[in-house]
């Protein structure tokens, strides 16, 4: 190697590259970069999905999108070399990034599960309630925070206070590992669990409320409604699949970093006992829920699937994505 931790006199044939390559550097991260970019090409194409609820599902998939596109390349060439050959410099760039990205995409879907609570509660007084400007302060706070939390920690080099020695080992040419002492791990935890508990709790009064209005419905079936009683049922009806979505999401949200923060938190008061391999698998099941997102968009909500097919028609931003 030379002093920039670059291997000299060898070079690597195409032919030669390994599978996991293939996966974490194209497959994953083109799911995560294609995927976000369709999400928030649709919504701003089709005018009538300019809302302040659909803001947010674009700002969640920017936040997805950025981390497919700046954060999971170059951690594919850490995950497989065991090693990070792009400098310093850019290495507090990317655990920067890196934590920015997540943390935004973990709270937008935070504020996205209250976003839902309130239109299926109330749905004919939530229009009034969260409106564009309300959706845009949610979205600024979303990105702020984590933004400011990164940067804070990772350029004071607050993260590492106490773990002079460990440091001291770590520190070689091509260094990958991010140390962080115990009260900044517990700190990172909070910023997951304090939004996972919100989802929770809101998501389960969001299936209590959705099961009461199912049952509602359904004894009225029967009856002769009046027109604004039809109307609210239906809007119920869409807020419903819209909160089915929303549960679906939460769900792979957990799956996906749920494990990471847990083996975070254990490692840091066991001495980093985690092997590498173990961290790095575990956070790659992490970023595999950025690519997802989109997934979940696709199958869940029709006008998605019509705006991809009607994106390139002409006028195609005046179409009516919800003939109902």
């Amino acid at each position: 190697r030379d002093q920039n931790g670059i291997m000299s006199g060898t070079s690597i044939p195409p032919t030669a590259l390994p599978p996991s390559y293939l996966v974490c550097s194209l497959w994953l991260p083109g799911c995560a970069v294609w995927g976000n970019f369709l999400v928030m090409i649709s919504i701003l194409h089709f005018k009538q999905l300019h809302s302040p609820a659909n803001f947010l599902v674009a700002s969640l998939a920017c936040a997805d999108f950025l981390v497919g596109l700046t954060v999971m390349p170059f951690s594919a060439v850490r995950s497989v070399e065991s090693c990070w050959y792009f400098g310093e410099s850019f290495r507090k760039l990317h655990s920067c990034f890196d934590i920015s990205f997540c943390c935004a995409s973990i709270f937008h879907l935070c504020v996205i599960s209250v976003d839902r609570y309130i239109a299926v509660r109330d749905p004919l007084t939530y229009p009034t309630r969260f409106t564009v400007s309300v959706s845009g302060r949610c979205i600024a706070f979303s990105w702020l925070l984590p933004i400011i939390y990164s940067s804070s920690l990772l350029y004071t080099g607050a993260n590492e206070a106490g773990l002079e020695d460990l440091v001291s080992v770590l520190t070689c040419v091509g260094r990958c590992q991010l140390a962080v002492n115990q009260s900044w791990i517990f700190i990172n935890f909070l910023l997951f669990f304090i939004p996972t508990l919100v989802m929770i709790t809101v998501y389960s009064r969001i299936f209590l409320i959705a099961k009461q209005q199912a049952q509602r419905i359904e004894r009225m079936s029967n009856q002769t409604a009046k027109s604004a009683d039809s109307y609210k049922d239906r809007v119920a009806k869409r807020e419903r699949k819209a909160a089915k979505a929303l549960g679906i999401a939460v769900a792979t949200f957990l799956l996906s970093w749920l494990p990471y923060f847990i083996d975070s938190i254990i490692d840091a008061f066991l001495s980093f006992i985690t092997p590498t391999y173990v961290y790095e698998i575990l956070g790659w099941i992490a970023y595999y829920n950025s690519a997802m997102n989109p997934l979940i968009n696709a199958l869940f909500y029709p006008w998605f699937r019509k705006a991809i097919k009607g994106i390139l028609r002409e006028n195609s931003s005046t179409t009516n994505m919800f003939p109902e």
